[in-house]
């Protein structure tokens, strides 16, 4: 840099750079990250920080907040966040990690889904600081002599380079020409944004590059890809997601959080604390020391990360009736206290499977029989075995769907 910085100021871009890198897989490139951060110090300008998010599902689970902590660091620093809604490129879908095309969304649909994702990015996010962008005001005015232009900047090989590509091509499955629009539109919101820095999980590291690349072919200086880890969902292989019913969602009830985290694998715990919560990384590593010399017990670690999930996206007071929730349900063995009662007007005596989708505890007969043979189901505290079991009905009979789930008749 032309102008020295201060001890203060050297001392602050030490700073920063040690909570940004926090977690971080990697910076591309480190060292202009650096550059970056001590400009903005020195000139007192933030750094736009740009998150895409295409819109095509509306939950929002553990798995998404790796990238919206980071995105808290940076906003506490005091840069700009770009929460970028890719209402345009959500009609295409991102092809990353997919086998095949991706059904396009409905203009209804894709405004649906950003209005949900705005609503849960601010339990974590500042919404009034971020600014807000629609990539559908710079692109769909864009005229074909543009779009050719655009795909000028890149080469058919290079983007089979992507995994998805690559292996949809090499066995012979079809790739639509419009996929290929959908790198050259993110990395071109990067253009229209003017961002500093893109973040994405690392299977997004060729859209984060692309933006990069298009900065430069337009004479813009060049943003920072940085590149956050995915995080195993609760089966501990896969990567979390809500198609996969390995996920922890945000939204979730404050017992479904508490509940789902305590089937959290051991082996994940100390990522998940790392990635998903705010808490202080010298806490993490004494909780990490603990687990390996056998000082603190696996449970009660899980037990507290639970309870740190629920206080994160429901409050304190809903973190310790969870907490005391489990304990009383699964660790007591006892009913809980607050079972919701259904009124019954049906028939007197009726299958078990019929009650449960009647009930609407189960969303199908498929589903309902699966749950009773895996041993899921039971009445008044008694398993059922019997799929073809007829249920008499009474009141304050209690039915109960796996661990978390109850109703108590009512015939009154």
């Amino acid at each position: 840099m032309e102008t020295e910085l201060t001890l203060e100021q050297q001392q602050e871009v030490e700073r920063q750079l040690e909570i940004l890198n926090r977690g971080v897989v990697e910076i591309v490139p480190e060292e202009d990250f650096r550059k970056k951060i001590e400009k903005s110090v020195l000139t007192g300008k933030p750094l736009k920080i740009k998150l895409g998010m295409d819109p095509s599902a509306p939950d929002v689970h553990l798995g998404h907040t790796v990238v919206l902590h980071k995105l808290r660091q940076f906003q506490e620093l005091g840069h700009e966040i770009q929460m970028l809604i890719g209402d345009f490129t959500g009609r295409i879908g991102d092809p990353t990690g997919k086998s095949e095309t991706r059904k396009q969304l409905t203009d209804e649909e894709v405004k649906e889904n950003a209005r949900t994702y705005v609503e849960q990015y601010g339990k974590i996010l500042d919404m009034n600081k971020a600014k807000l962008y629609y990539n559908s005001e710079w692109l769909k005015p864009m005229s074909f002599e543009d779009v050719i232009m655009l795909s000028g900047n890149m080469t058919v090989a290079r983007m089979l380079e992507r995994d998805d590509f690559e292996k949809r091509y090499r066995s012979g499955q079809s790739i639509s020409i419009h996929e290929f629009f959908y790198p050259l539109m993110q990395g071109y919101d990067s253009v229209a944004l003017e961002s500093d820095v893109e973040v994405g999980g690392t299977d997004q590291k060729f859209n984060l590059l692309m933006g990069r690349h298009l900065q430069e072919a337009y004479g813009k200086e060049k943003q920072i890809a940085m590149t956050l880890p995915l995080i195993e969902g609760l089966d501990g292989e896969r990567k979390m997601s809500k198609s996969l019913k390995n996920y922890i969602g945000i939204d979730e009830a404050p017992n479904e959080i508490f509940g789902k985290s305590m089937s959290i694998p051991d082996e994940l715990m100390i990522k998940y604390y790392k990635l998903a919560t705010d808490l202080p990384m010298d806490e993490i590593e004494t909780l990490e020391a603990g687990l390996s010399d056998g000082s603190v017990h696996p449970r009660d670690a899980k037990m507290r990360l639970g309870e740190k999930f629920v206080e994160m996206y429901h409050g304190p007071e809903e973190a310790k009736q969870a907490r005391h929730y489990f304990e009383t349900v699964f660790q007591k063995r006892t009913l809980p206290t607050d079972i919701p009662e259904v009124a019954w007007d049906g028939p007197q005596e009726i299958g078990i499977i019929d009650l449960l989708v009647e009930l609407k505890m189960m969303g199908s007969k498929g589903e309902a029989r699966r749950m009773i043979q895996n041993g899921g189901i039971k009445l008044n505290e008694e398993k059922v075995a019997d799929v073809q079991m007829q249920v008499v009905i009474e009141d304050g009979l209690i039915v109960q769907v796996g661990k978390r789930k109850f109703a108590k008749i009512s015939m009154n």
